[in-house]
């Protein structure tokens, strides 16, 4: 069998770890080929290619990114982009694909398989907010950069008596502000599934100047004010429908200086989360994926993607991992609520 593998969406790290894994056990204990589709979706609907062989994958365990390259391409949007992948795949003898992927990469790949396409998928965000799977590899990475640079803040903090505001990533889910914000002990934690109170977030830095300590807010990129307390702006659109986000640090920073008269600094991590090298965590978990979905391609068990439960590799159908966005549950964000403010 020839089998097709892409990356789509945005880069995190453990997608070569990924990569690696399903060429070394395809080739080492199945004899399959592969070709690796370029730039994601693109790659697939232009015939776009490089080799992947035992060579190629060598030396990729800890390597950020993706030698493939990657795009936020959807076929769906381009007249004939599903043909075009057909045919694509028909010039070069592929059988199926290995779609590597967030919520949008296997949002198309659920439907090329719908459409007859024979497509295994392998869950990749570093939001971690796929449905079916209890991990993602790269969240454990963005957490652990996030934390970091929130240690390393508190000191600027206190030193010159400000307040700090850490804008992470997280458009719809805000696991990574959670984990980081709480593994980093920041003062207060904004996330897009409990909009705030700009009134109640004054307070709670208020409180923590009055016990003589200079504040941090940890805000996700999505969160949103309660309605009418706070002006938003919007952003254009990407081919998935997504408005490009970012600025919420700095309208927060704003109107924190214009409520409590405290001088306030915004750091935007943005793609520094996705940059370098993964975790062992996350080299462990994109491993043991790359390995079990080879496994669902061998044994033809298509429409599928892999998952964590618990410490087992599971298969779920691609609709049950992308029928629904995994979201922060308020029990959790009560959680931490415990140490807002003082």
């Amino acid at each position: 069998m020839r089998i097709g593998v892409l990356t789509g969406g945005g880069d995190c790290p453990g997608l070569n770890a990924v990569i690696r894994a399903v060429v070394r056990k395809g080739i080492g204990v199945y004899g399959h080929e592969f070709v690796g589709f370029t730039d994601g979706w693109r790659g697939a609907m232009e015939g776009d290619t490089v080799g992947l062989d035992i060579a190629a994958v060598r030396g990729l365990l800890p390597r950020g990114g993706t030698i493939l390259g990657s795009s936020r391409t959807n076929p769906y949007k381009v007249d004939g982009g599903v043909e075009a992948i057909r045919k694509s795949m028909a010039n070069l003898g592929v059988d199926a694909l290995v779609a590597i992927g967030g919520e949008d990469t296997l949002g198309v790949a659920r439907r090329l398989t719908d459409d007859g396409v024979l497509v295994v998928g392998v869950p990749k965000t570093i939001d971690n907010d796929l449905s079916a799977t209890d991990y993602t590899f790269g969240f454990d990475t963005a957490v652990n950069i996030a934390t970091k640079a929130i240690d390393r803040l508190h000191t600027t903090a206190e030193s010159h008596h400000r307040v700090l505001i850490v804008e992470l990533m997280g458009r719809h889910a805000g696991w990574i502000a959670l984990h980081a914000g709480m593994a980093g002990g920041a003062n207060v934690i904004l996330i897009p599934e409990r909009p705030f109170d700009i009134g109640t977030v004054c307070e709670y830095i208020e409180d923590r100047f009055k016990a003589h300590y200079a504040c941090i807010v940890v805000v996700a990129e999505g969160a949103t004010p309660v309605e009418g307390t706070m002006t938003m702006r919007t952003g254009e659109l990407d081919a998935f429908g997504h408005v490009r986000l970012g600025g919420i640090g700095q309208r927060l920073a704003d109107e924190i200086e214009q409520r409590t008269g405290r001088e306030a600094r915004v750091t935007v991590l943005g793609h520094l989360q996705r940059g370098g090298t993964p975790t062992a965590f996350d080299r462990v978990l994109a491993t043991r994926f790359g390995l079990y979905a080879v496994d669902a391609v061998h044994d033809g068990d298509f429409g599928t993607m892999v998952a964590l439960r618990g410490t087992d590799i599971v298969r779920v159908p691609l609709s049950a991992a992308t029928e629904e966005l995994k979201t922060v549950p308020l029990e959790r964000y009560q959680e931490v609520e415990v140490f807002f403010g003082a």
